[in-house]
């Protein structure tokens, strides 16, 4: 079901993890997606698709923001997938009821008085299905979920999670906690071609089920870097600190559009494929990552986006971020479902459920060939020459997007690129 990227990766994960203290007898939960889900559209699905599209764009900038302001993030590069994130909490608000289903669709962004759970879920195998049905090999999104053995979920949860969010199904036994982490973590290693090998840090030995979301993605740029042009260049982390980066160069015609709003310029630099990183490059950082929006990411890969011929320096780079986002989703409203007062019966009868952690981790590798992510920094201007130069030499923004659909697949902050 799920594609294999052919060269390169990109890759995110985001896993919810649910636990209790008590166990119930043997359940067997089939393995794997047996089968292609039909893409049916009944009445008023397009525009539940729209809404559910409007509502990932705004909690993506969302979440980046409470990203940003954390106190644990001052100073270092931000990078995650809300495509990964909103896909696994959609997917545990299936088993949701009551006040921890409201808070779930509210800090999702859902208006339940136009969207049913149903609604959310034909919209979200929609964007799975053309995920992982183009032609394109370097990209695969999907579920899986983990359940333990002497646990009994309830079937239509299950069954839900297999038909709309394409989970791949299997029974663990939690009480052997290395060899159920060891199972979880292979199975993300091989959907993500090695670029995740250990999500799984620790195991509590009360979790009865984990929940799985990843993203992986792959782009070979529409028009490469020369590596014989890549020269050690200066990156300005703030106006005390420089650190030497491998800077990429290439001279092309490119679409960017100067941000006055934003005090940003912005490059779009294509993959082979329909997606494009986007690169953000503000006077003043604060004054983009507060303020952008869905609206100017649609501006921008619209008619505002002019050609004109740049010479443009980017830094190769690897990055790894990891977060536990239980405090952030906290602040976002999603309170109850990690106390004792979460209320999941749709998974269980049980009042004791509760999630105990949703983590997150992503890699971002930009190279001459292509990302899986991207990056954007500095800007400086070529005196006495034809050809301006666009240098992101200074911390960026950098977004991935796919173009038609405009779906965030990647969001960050490159404040330095060596560590």
């Amino acid at each position: 079901m799920m594609m294999r990227a052919a060269v390169g990766l990109w890759v995110l994960s985001a896993v919810i993890c649910v636990g209790r203290g008590h166990h119930h007898p043997d359940h067997h939960l089939g393995h794997g997606n047996d089968k292609a889900i039909q893409d049916t559209v009944v009445n008023g699905s397009a525009t539940s698709v729209s809404l559910v599209t409007e509502a990932n764009q705004e909690f993506s900038f969302r979440l980046y923001r409470k990203l940003a302001a954390d106190a644990d993030s001052q100073g270092k590069n931000i990078f995650f997938s809300p495509a990964s994130v909103s896909v696994a909490l959609a997917a545990l608000s299936v088993g949701a009821r009551g006040e921890t289903h409201r808070q779930l669709f509210s800090g999702l962004g859902f208006n339940s008085s136009l969207l049913t759970q149903t609604d959310v879920d034909q919209a979200f195998q929609r964007f799975l299905q053309r995920a992982n049905n183009t032609s394109q090999e370097d990209a695969s999104e999907g579920t899986a979920v983990f359940v333990d053995n002497r646990f009994k979920p309830k079937p239509e949860f299950l069954q839900t999670l297999k038909q709309s969010y394409f989970a791949d199904g299997f029974n663990v036994d939690f009480n052997q906690t290395t060899e159920s982490a060891d199972t979880i973590n292979k199975y993300v290693e091989e959907k993500t071609n090695g670029k995740i090998d250990k999500l799984v840090e620790k195991l509590d030995p009360n979790t009865v089920m984990y929940l799985i979301s990843y993203i992986y993605y792959k782009g070979k740029w529409a028009t490469p870097f020369d590596p014989k042009l890549t020269k050690q260049d200066d990156f300005n982390v703030d106006d005390n600190t420089k650190v030497p980066v491998l800077m990429m160069n290439l001279e092309d015609s490119f679409n960017t559009y100067h941000d006055r709003e934003l005090n940003t310029m912005v490059l779009q630099l294509p993959f082979n494929s329909s997606y494009s990183m986007l690169l953000m490059l503000p006077d003043v950082m604060a004054t983009l990552e507060n303020a952008i929006g869905p609206k100017h990411v649609s501006k921008w890969l619209k008619a505002m986006m002019r050609p004109r011929r740049l010479d443009v320096y980017i830094p190769k780079f690897s990055i790894k971020t990891s977060y536990n986002l239980n405090d952030v989703l906290s602040e976002m409203g999603m309170t109850d479902m990690f106390g004792g007062g979460g209320n999941f019966r749709g998974i269980y009868e049980d009042k004791s459920l509760e999630v105990s952690q949703v983590v997150h981790k992503a890699t971002l590798d930009v190279d001459e060939a292509g990302a899986t992510a991207a990056a954007a920094t500095g800007i400086s201007i070529a005196v006495n020459s034809a050809v301006r130069v666009l240098k992101f030499n200074r911390p960026f923004m950098v977004l991935i997007t796919e173009r038609n659909t405009e779906k965030i697949l990647f969001l960050g902050k490159i404040i330095n690129p060596t560590t």
